[in-house]
């Protein structure tokens, strides 16, 4: 059986094409991306768990630089399920390939990665698609007319996650959701001290990974947080 695209993502449709949106207004949600690192991935998923149930997260990026095809596909198969079996999209970052093959829901690909239409092929029809656009009107269009599910501007803020080519602002975000269905995510550097500008732009998700991680209180109580802010709670 077919996959279907996960349900987080399947409100904000249909088209799959930039066009003015009749889509009723919706609140954003939570995008979460794992640490650059994980040392000990099955101790750690204890901690993604409690993240996970701390408040609406709609999706989880598994981001992970460095690792051959097998070490990589182990750590998927670690963080995938207590994630799925929440109602949580998992994406991989960079693989379409292995992305289908591990059993994720999709795939973010970056502007130097493979094009969208072998990503496309590689996921199949019902695989989630995001791209990154950084700060580029000219891209998101493009990527939005392609068929890409969501788009992904920034970097927001200074991040020490990776390297920012681009800073984006809130203009950007303020454009894309007055005119486009295709959801947008914001990313970089986002916190919870400085993301309520971004959500009363217009962004659809929230894209964090050391806001979260590396909070003082720990994940949960940053996601709780989160959610807070993005529910008007």
């Amino acid at each position: 059986m077919p996959r279907c695209r996960h349900p987080c993502f399947k409100w904000q449709f249909p088209p799959r094409t930039p066009t003015r949106s009749t889509i009723p207004p919706r609140h954003s949600r939570l995008y979460l991306i794992t640490p650059p690192v994980i040392e000990t991935p099955a101790q750690w998923v204890h901690t993604l768990e409690q993240a996970l149930d701390a408040g609406d997260v709609a999706c989880l990026q598994i981001r992970a630089k460095g690792l051959d095809d097998d070490s990589l596909a182990r750590l998927v198969d670690i963080l995938r399920p207590p994630a799925q079996r929440r109602g949580v999209a998992v994406l991989l970052n960079d693989r379409p390939d292995l992305a289908f093959e591990t059993g994720c829901d999709g795939v973010h690909i970056g502007q130097g990665d493979m094009p969208y239409a072998q990503a496309r092929e590689a996921v199949g029809p019902d695989g989630i698609i995001g791209v990154t656009c950084h700060d580029s009107r000219h891209l998101a269009m493009e990527a939005g007319e392609a068929g890409a599910d969501y788009v992904a501007f920034g970097a927001f803020f200074p991040t020490e996650t990776k390297d920012a080519p681009a800073r984006a602002d809130l203009d950007l975000l303020y454009w894309w959701s007055e005119l486009f269905t295709v959801p947008c995510v914001a990313i970089g550097g986002i916190t919870v001290d400085n993301c309520r500008p971004l959500v009363e732009a217009g962004t659809d998700f929230l894209a964090v990974s050391s806001g979260v991680w590396t909070h003082p209180d720990g994940p949960a109580a940053a996601v709780a947080a989160f959610d807070r802010i993005l529910t008007g709670r």
